[in-house]
């Protein structure tokens, strides 16, 4: 199993992908990685951190694509980027998987018409693995497709089932379609729709959620529009920074909360793990006929190795071929109908 590394994705790049490339193969030595982006730099930082990365496959590519750059750069001003080579690469069979920090807009673009889209599929979607009190669970679609169909939420929702199945070993997966209630009726007409098509799947749909319900792990799978489901991700990545902050300034304020932090040290270290999103590695890019792995921009090793795992996991079990049959059997009923 071998999955290829954007060296140059992300805030903390190359030294974290390095860093999590290390400990990848440390933890899992079974999974062969692959390093794309400038070698002279990736050699050069190796060596001024003394990190031992021989072992290592290096695929030279000219340029790195920036956070700030245009997401339609990666087909042309910077069509030779580390993370463009990369994602030809797995398009080519050079690799089962590819990883990147970088670019959100430009991965899920270059995923969509570099990789393509599994036959069948509408359009691929951004799907951030998140955590809640009962478990982690997938919010699909994350921001990568504004404006939708009912279909489209549909096969969102399948494609986050079969993942969570077989990924995270869920047994039948709760799905449920984000909204402004709980009750059938709710909402307006594309939520209508997509309620009254996921309620013939075979899929283990629950009905609708309100956001407030979602931290509490009332699903597995959370199915929404992009635009819905990047506030939603938004605001729960803030939400929790600033709660994780707020417990750190609440333990710290006088000599009285610092020996009662001490005393719940082992309790704090577990809340900061509840909320770490480092664990889940990032997103995924439902869809597309190769796992195409976003890492979080930020992402520190610990979030590179967790990307790494997820991408060779999602390569080894098979899901993308059950996807891809699920989506032409809904597709082949729908034109029956």
């Amino acid at each position: 199993m071998k999955v290829i590394i954007d060296a140059f994705g992300g805030d903390n790049a190359p030294l974290a992908v390095l860093k999590g490339s290390i400990v990848s193969r440390r933890e899992h030595p079974d999974i062969e990685i692959a390093l794309v982006g400038n070698e002279e730099k990736i050699k050069k930082c190796a060596e001024e951190n003394k990190l031992d990365i021989s072992g290592f496959e290096i695929f030279h590519a000219d340029t790195e694509l920036l956070m700030e750059d245009d997401p339609g750069a990666v087909l042309k001003e910077k069509k030779n980027s580390s993370m463009a080579e990369g994602l030809r690469l797995v398009a080519e069979d050079k690799g089962d998987a590819f990883v990147s920090a970088g670019n959100s807009g430009a991965i899920t673009l270059g995923a969509t018409m570099i990789v393509k889209r599994i036959k069948g599929v509408k359009r691929p979607a951004f799907a951030p693995i998140m955590p809640t009190s009962g478990g982690p669970f997938m919010l699909i679609d994350g921001g990568a497709n504004v404006e939708v169909r009912a279909e489209m939420l549909r096969q969102f929702a399948i494609m986050g089932s079969v993942y969570m199945e077989k990924i995270l070993g869920i047994e039948r997966p709760k799905v449920v379609l984000a909204n402004v209630g709980t009750e059938d009726h709710k909402g307006d007409t594309l939520r209508h729709e997509a309620f009254a098509l996921l309620k013939e799947t075979d899929i283990n749909f629950v009905g609708n959620t309100e956001a407030r319900d979602i931290p509490s792990g009332v699903a597995d799978v959370v199915v929404a529009d992009g635009f819905t489901g990047n506030i939603i991700a938004k605001m729960y990545e803030g939400a929790a920074k600033e709660i994780v902050g707020m417990f750190k300034g609440v333990f710290y304020k006088n000599l009285k909360t610092k020996l009662a932090a001490l005393m719940m040290k082992k309790e704090m270290y577990e809340l900061k793990q509840y909320f770490d999103y480092n664990r889940y590695g990032g997103a995924v890019v439902m869809g597309v006929n190769k796992p195409v792995f976003k890492a979080h921009g930020s992402a520190n090793e610990v979030a590179v190795a967790a990307a790494i795992k997820a991408a060779a996991d999602y390569a080894s079990t098979g899901a993308i071929e059950i996807i891809a049959k699920k989506i032409a059997d809904i597709n082949k009923k729908s034109t029956e109908v």
